[in-house]
């Protein structure tokens, strides 16, 4: 068994340059936002992050991280695939007492059910949280780029850990992948989820085929849309259980 830290390795070797991610904002505030984000590039947001919960909140294997950010985002990749890199649960479910929220709401009542929290701002260039922030909270776009770029975990989750948390079904790492409609080597995804677990689960999947994702968020995914042939997209994902279309504004 591959852990998800490792995957990403031997994505980034094969090919650090080539697009993992490609991000369009369709959101009435987004304001059209397109990322991209190669290989490398989100390697070293995934070392940042990890570093962030390692060395700054204490996350360990057993530990759990919860993580509230919409489905699909290229913010919830990399904070997913770093919780899995220190080998903690990730619950994207509403969990009383975890060790740690991951949020673009810091203010909501799931912050005061947890030990540490995290503010997210979502827009791409954003250098600190658009908002007062209570004491203790750590404001990600202003403190996580003083973390290394390179990241090298302390222990390691065992096959049988729990990996993620979702819709109250619990995945151990060695079944992330497990399931999954089956994915073309190398091709250029169009990924329509609104569901956070199915996403996560996907993205980690893209990476282990060498395959790339065009990601829209709060907007139309419609098969005619011009914007597919010109990002040279080539296969489209099967949504998530429960999803209802296109994804939604959250």
């Amino acid at each position: 068994m591959q852990l998800p830290h490792e995957i990403l390795a031997r994505a980034v070797a094969a090919d650090a340059t080539r697009p993992a991610l490609t991000y369009y904002d369709d959101r009435p505030e987004g304001a059209g936002e397109r990322i991209e984000i190669s290989r490398k590039v989100l390697g070293t947001w995934v070392a940042k992050a990890a570093n962030a919960l390692q060395e700054g909140l204490d996350v360990q294997p057993g530990s759990v991280v919860l993580v509230d950010l919409p489905a699909p985002h290229w913010r919830l990749a990399y904070w997913a695939l770093a919780v899995w890199s220190v080998g903690a649960t990730l619950t994207v479910d509403a969990h009383e007492g975890a060790d740690v929220l991951v949020t673009a709401r810091p203010d909501g009542l799931v912050a005061d059910d947890c030990d540490e929290v995290v503010a997210v701002t979502l827009p791409a260039l954003a250098r600190r949280f658009d908002g007062e922030l209570r004491s203790g909270v750590m404001d990600e776009a202003a403190e996580l780029a003083s973390y290394a770029d390179d990241f090298t975990p302390w222990d390691e989750a065992e096959e049988g850990d729990t990996a993620l948390v979702s819709a109250g079904e619990r995945v151990t790492y060695a079944k992330l992948l497990t399931g999954l409609p089956d994915l073309p080597e190398g091709a250029r995804t169009l990924v329509t989820t609104g569901d956070p677990g199915h996403f996560v689960r996907q993205v980690l999947q893209l990476l282990d085929r060498r395959a790339s994702a065009v990601l829209v968020h709060g907007g139309s995914a419609a098969d005619d849309d011009p914007r597919w042939s010109t990002e040279g997209v080539d296969h489209r994902s099967a949504p998530g259980t429960g999803d209802g279309g296109p994804p939604t504004d959250r």
